[in-house]
Protein backbone atom coordinates (compact mmCIF):
# COMPACT_ATOMS: atom_id res chain seq x y z
CA UNK A 1 0.00 0.00 0.00
CA UNK A 2 1.39 3.36 -0.61
CA UNK A 3 2.22 5.87 1.62
CA UNK A 4 1.89 9.67 1.82
CA UNK A 5 6.27 9.69 1.07
CA UNK A 6 5.55 6.64 -2.23
CA UNK A 7 2.35 7.26 -3.67
CA UNK A 8 2.63 8.34 -7.46
CA UNK A 9 1.24 11.93 -8.94
CA UNK A 10 -1.28 10.85 -11.30
CA UNK A 11 -2.96 12.89 -13.44
CA UNK A 12 -6.86 13.23 -14.69
CA UNK A 13 -8.38 15.34 -17.29
CA UNK A 14 -11.87 17.49 -16.63
CA UNK A 15 -13.33 19.98 -18.87
CA UNK A 16 -9.67 21.03 -20.34
CA UNK A 17 -7.90 21.09 -16.55
CA UNK A 18 -4.94 18.23 -16.42
CA UNK A 19 -5.64 18.16 -12.56
CA UNK A 20 -2.48 16.74 -10.82
CA UNK A 21 -3.45 14.26 -7.25
CA UNK A 22 -1.94 11.46 -5.02
CA UNK A 23 -4.18 8.76 -3.92
CA UNK A 24 -3.33 6.20 -1.09
CA UNK A 25 -4.61 4.65 1.90
CA UNK A 26 -7.15 1.66 2.54
CA UNK A 27 -10.04 1.16 -0.05
CA UNK A 28 -12.72 0.64 2.46
CA UNK A 29 -15.12 3.27 3.17
CA UNK A 30 -15.68 6.80 2.47
CA UNK A 31 -12.67 8.42 0.64
CA UNK A 32 -11.26 11.71 1.54
CA UNK A 33 -10.37 14.41 -0.14
CA UNK A 34 -7.99 17.04 0.83
CA UNK A 35 -8.12 21.07 -0.02
CA UNK A 36 -4.88 22.42 0.00
CA UNK A 37 -4.14 26.71 1.60
CA UNK A 38 -2.58 29.37 -0.58
CA UNK A 39 0.26 28.20 -2.73
CA UNK A 40 0.18 25.27 -1.32
CA UNK A 41 0.23 21.76 -3.18
CA UNK A 42 0.94 18.17 -2.48
CA UNK A 43 4.05 18.38 -0.88
CA UNK A 44 2.74 20.87 1.98
CA UNK A 45 0.40 17.85 3.58
CA UNK A 46 1.85 16.91 6.70
CA UNK A 47 2.53 13.25 6.31
CA UNK A 48 2.00 12.76 10.05
CA UNK A 49 -1.63 13.52 9.59
CA UNK A 50 -2.29 11.87 6.27
CA UNK A 51 -0.56 8.82 6.50
CA UNK A 52 -2.79 8.71 9.86
CA UNK A 53 -5.94 9.09 7.87
CA UNK A 54 -4.59 6.60 5.08
CA UNK A 55 -4.95 3.97 7.84
CA UNK A 56 -8.22 3.73 8.07
CA UNK A 57 -9.29 5.13 4.78
CA UNK A 58 -8.51 6.30 0.87
CA UNK A 59 -6.96 9.85 1.33
CA UNK A 60 -6.84 12.20 -2.23
CA UNK A 61 -4.86 14.94 -2.17
CA UNK A 62 -5.01 17.40 -5.44
CA UNK A 63 -4.13 20.44 -6.75
CA UNK A 64 -6.87 22.83 -8.28
CA UNK A 65 -6.54 24.54 -11.53
CA UNK A 66 -3.13 25.58 -12.71
CA UNK A 67 -1.46 25.36 -9.15
CA UNK A 68 1.48 23.29 -8.74
CA UNK A 69 1.69 20.52 -11.50
CA UNK A 70 -2.05 21.00 -12.38
CA UNK A 71 -2.58 22.64 -15.72
CA UNK A 72 -5.08 24.69 -16.37
CA UNK A 73 -5.53 28.78 -15.02
CA UNK A 74 -6.44 29.23 -11.84
CA UNK A 75 -9.85 30.93 -11.46
CA UNK A 76 -9.86 34.28 -9.56
CA UNK A 77 -13.06 33.34 -7.31
CA UNK A 78 -13.43 31.25 -5.15
CA UNK A 79 -16.66 29.60 -5.90
CA UNK A 80 -14.72 28.98 -9.71
CA UNK A 81 -12.01 26.87 -7.71
CA UNK A 82 -15.21 25.01 -6.29
CA UNK A 83 -16.34 24.57 -9.63
CA UNK A 84 -12.99 22.76 -10.60
CA UNK A 85 -13.02 20.33 -7.54
CA UNK A 86 -16.92 19.72 -8.94
CA UNK A 87 -14.76 18.71 -11.76
CA UNK A 88 -12.12 16.75 -10.65
CA UNK A 89 -14.42 14.36 -7.94
CA UNK A 90 -17.06 13.88 -10.70
CA UNK A 91 -13.84 13.09 -13.11
CA UNK A 92 -12.79 10.36 -10.69
CA UNK A 93 -16.12 9.10 -9.88
CA UNK A 94 -16.80 9.86 -6.06
CA UNK A 95 -20.53 9.53 -5.45
CA UNK A 96 -20.18 10.31 -2.00
CA UNK A 97 -16.95 11.64 -0.09
CA UNK A 98 -15.41 13.30 3.15
CA UNK A 99 -14.02 16.92 2.31
CA UNK A 100 -11.40 18.58 4.43
CA UNK A 101 -10.22 22.07 3.29
CA UNK A 102 -7.07 24.24 5.20
CA UNK A 103 -7.49 28.02 4.91
CA UNK A 104 -8.39 28.73 1.33
CA UNK A 105 -9.39 25.12 0.93
CA UNK A 106 -11.21 25.60 3.41
CA UNK A 107 -13.10 28.57 1.80
CA UNK A 108 -13.56 26.38 -1.70
CA UNK A 109 -14.96 23.44 0.50
CA UNK A 110 -17.68 25.69 1.66
CA UNK A 111 -18.39 27.28 -1.15
CA UNK A 112 -18.46 23.80 -3.02
CA UNK A 113 -20.39 22.09 -0.37
CA UNK A 114 -23.21 25.02 0.05
CA UNK A 115 -24.34 23.26 -3.58
CA UNK A 116 -22.91 19.85 -3.03
CA UNK A 117 -24.10 18.83 0.51
CA UNK A 118 -25.53 15.66 -0.95
CA UNK A 119 -21.90 14.24 -2.14
CA UNK A 120 -20.38 15.24 0.75
CA UNK A 121 -20.39 12.84 4.32
CA UNK A 122 -18.90 14.84 6.87
CA UNK A 123 -16.79 17.91 6.25
CA UNK A 124 -13.54 19.45 8.18
CA UNK A 125 -12.75 23.20 8.05
CA UNK A 126 -9.23 23.97 9.27
CA UNK A 127 -7.64 27.75 9.69
CA UNK A 128 -10.55 29.21 7.36
CA UNK A 129 -13.32 31.99 7.31
CA UNK A 130 -16.76 32.11 5.93
CA UNK A 131 -17.65 34.56 3.18
CA UNK A 132 -17.66 37.71 4.73
CA UNK A 133 -15.76 37.43 7.73
CA UNK A 134 -13.73 39.51 9.67
CA UNK A 135 -12.31 41.66 7.28
CA UNK A 136 -9.55 43.51 9.35
CA UNK A 137 -6.46 43.80 7.04
CA UNK A 138 -3.30 42.06 7.12
CA UNK A 139 -0.86 43.69 9.16
CA UNK A 140 2.63 44.63 7.28
CA UNK A 141 4.29 41.66 8.52
CA UNK A 142 1.97 39.06 7.56
CA UNK A 143 1.38 40.36 4.56
CA UNK A 144 5.30 40.36 3.64
CA UNK A 145 5.78 37.01 5.01
CA UNK A 146 3.03 35.77 3.13
CA UNK A 147 4.01 36.43 0.06
CA UNK A 148 4.74 34.45 -2.62
CA UNK A 149 6.17 30.61 -1.58
CA UNK A 150 6.73 30.85 2.22
CA UNK A 151 10.07 29.54 3.20
CA UNK A 152 10.44 27.38 6.59
CA UNK A 153 11.01 31.14 8.99
CA UNK A 154 7.65 32.30 7.23
CA UNK A 155 5.38 29.15 7.15
CA UNK A 156 6.98 28.49 10.86
CA UNK A 157 5.76 32.43 11.74
CA UNK A 158 2.65 32.29 9.66
CA UNK A 159 1.39 28.90 10.63
CA UNK A 160 2.04 27.86 14.04
CA UNK A 161 2.24 29.20 17.53
CA UNK A 162 4.96 31.84 18.55
CA UNK A 163 6.66 30.16 21.36
CA UNK A 164 9.57 28.20 21.87
CA UNK A 165 7.63 24.98 21.44
CA UNK A 166 5.31 26.33 18.57
CA UNK A 167 8.83 27.01 16.70
CA UNK A 168 9.76 23.29 17.54
CA UNK A 169 6.96 21.83 16.07
CA UNK A 170 7.43 24.16 12.94
CA UNK A 171 10.76 22.38 12.13
CA UNK A 172 9.53 19.14 13.03
CA UNK A 173 6.63 19.63 10.28
CA UNK A 174 9.09 20.93 8.03
CA UNK A 175 11.54 17.80 8.47
CA UNK A 176 8.15 15.77 7.92
CA UNK A 177 7.20 17.47 4.68
CA UNK A 178 10.62 17.28 2.84
CA UNK A 179 11.20 13.79 4.07
CA UNK A 180 9.62 12.48 0.04
CA UNK A 181 12.68 13.19 -1.82
CA UNK A 182 11.29 12.09 -5.36
CA UNK A 183 8.06 12.96 -7.79
CA UNK A 184 7.65 16.41 -5.76
CA UNK A 185 5.14 18.86 -6.76
CA UNK A 186 6.94 22.40 -8.34
CA UNK A 187 5.84 25.58 -6.67
CA UNK A 188 3.39 27.81 -7.85
CA UNK A 189 4.15 30.44 -10.30
CA UNK A 190 3.39 33.74 -9.76
CA UNK A 191 -0.31 34.11 -12.03
CA UNK A 192 -1.44 31.46 -10.10
CA UNK A 193 -0.33 33.28 -6.69
CA UNK A 194 -2.07 36.83 -8.08
CA UNK A 195 -5.51 34.81 -9.26
CA UNK A 196 -5.41 33.24 -5.62
CA UNK A 197 -5.00 36.80 -4.27
CA UNK A 198 -7.78 37.88 -6.43
CA UNK A 199 -10.10 35.08 -4.88
CA UNK A 200 -9.19 35.70 -1.70
CA UNK A 201 -10.19 39.15 -1.75
CA UNK A 202 -13.40 38.66 -3.59
CA UNK A 203 -14.41 36.12 -0.53
CA UNK A 204 -14.02 38.88 2.18
CA UNK A 205 -17.22 40.29 0.53
CA UNK A 206 -20.64 39.55 1.71
CA UNK A 207 -23.15 37.52 -0.72
CA UNK A 208 -26.61 39.66 0.21
CA UNK A 209 -26.99 38.80 4.25
CA UNK A 210 -23.48 38.05 6.06
CA UNK A 211 -22.98 34.64 6.67
CA UNK A 212 -27.12 33.69 5.65
CA UNK A 213 -25.28 31.11 2.95
CA UNK A 214 -23.91 28.76 5.58
CA UNK A 215 -27.25 27.44 6.41
CA UNK A 216 -26.95 25.82 3.23
CA UNK A 217 -24.25 23.66 4.22
CA UNK A 218 -26.36 20.92 6.18
CA UNK A 219 -23.88 17.97 6.70
CA UNK A 220 -21.93 16.96 10.06
CA UNK A 221 -19.04 19.79 10.17
CA UNK A 222 -15.91 20.03 12.49
CA UNK A 223 -14.61 23.34 12.61
CA UNK A 224 -10.82 23.74 13.94
CA UNK A 225 -8.11 26.28 14.32
CA UNK A 226 -5.49 27.65 16.43
CA UNK A 227 -5.71 29.95 19.41
CA UNK A 228 -3.76 33.01 17.29
CA UNK A 229 -4.25 32.88 13.85
CA UNK A 230 -2.55 35.78 12.16
CA UNK A 231 -3.64 34.59 8.63
CA UNK A 232 -7.33 34.35 9.34
CA UNK A 233 -8.38 35.47 12.46
CA UNK A 234 -9.59 32.79 14.72
CA UNK A 235 -12.92 34.66 14.81
CA UNK A 236 -14.14 33.41 12.48
CA UNK A 237 -13.62 29.76 13.40
CA UNK A 238 -16.17 30.79 15.93
CA UNK A 239 -18.75 32.69 12.93
CA UNK A 240 -18.35 28.86 11.13
CA UNK A 241 -19.58 27.34 13.94
CA UNK A 242 -22.01 29.88 14.98
CA UNK A 243 -23.45 29.84 11.53
CA UNK A 244 -23.36 26.77 10.14
CA UNK A 245 -26.28 24.36 11.17
CA UNK A 246 -24.58 21.23 12.43
CA UNK A 247 -21.01 22.72 13.43
CA UNK A 248 -18.19 21.68 16.44
CA UNK A 249 -15.49 23.70 17.13
CA UNK A 250 -12.04 22.70 18.56
CA UNK A 251 -9.26 25.28 19.46
CA UNK A 252 -5.78 24.60 19.89
CA UNK A 253 -3.89 26.26 22.29
CA UNK A 254 -0.43 28.26 21.86
CA UNK A 255 -0.42 27.57 17.81
CA UNK A 256 -1.72 29.15 14.63
CA UNK A 257 -3.60 29.27 11.95
CA UNK A 258 -2.06 25.47 11.26
CA UNK A 259 -3.44 23.33 14.40
CA UNK A 260 -3.10 20.26 11.86
CA UNK A 261 0.56 20.95 11.37
CA UNK A 262 1.76 21.48 14.78
CA UNK A 263 -0.34 18.97 16.89
CA UNK A 264 -0.68 15.73 13.75
CA UNK A 265 -1.42 13.37 16.67
CA UNK A 266 -3.82 15.37 18.77
CA UNK A 267 -5.67 16.44 15.45
CA UNK A 268 -5.74 12.70 14.07
CA UNK A 269 -7.38 11.40 16.72
CA UNK A 270 -10.08 14.13 17.14
CA UNK A 271 -10.62 14.33 12.78
CA UNK A 272 -10.78 10.34 13.20
CA UNK A 273 -13.47 10.50 16.12
CA UNK A 274 -15.48 13.06 13.84
CA UNK A 275 -14.97 11.26 10.62
CA UNK A 276 -16.15 7.33 12.53
CA UNK A 277 -18.76 9.46 14.98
Amino acid sequence: MHTHATAPTQFIEANGVRYAYRRFGTPSGTPIVLLQHFTGGLDHWDPAFTDGLAADREVILVNNAGVGASTGETPQTIEGMADCIRDFVDALALKQFDLLGFSMGGMVAQAYAKNHSDRIRRLILVGTSPRGGDPTPFGAEVSQRARGNAGEEEMAWLFFGHSDAGRAAAARYWARRHARTEDRDPPSEMPTILAQVAAGRDWLVPHGERFADLARITVPTLVANGHTDVMLPTINSFYLQQHLPNAQLILYPDSGHAPHFQYPEQFLAHAKLFLEG
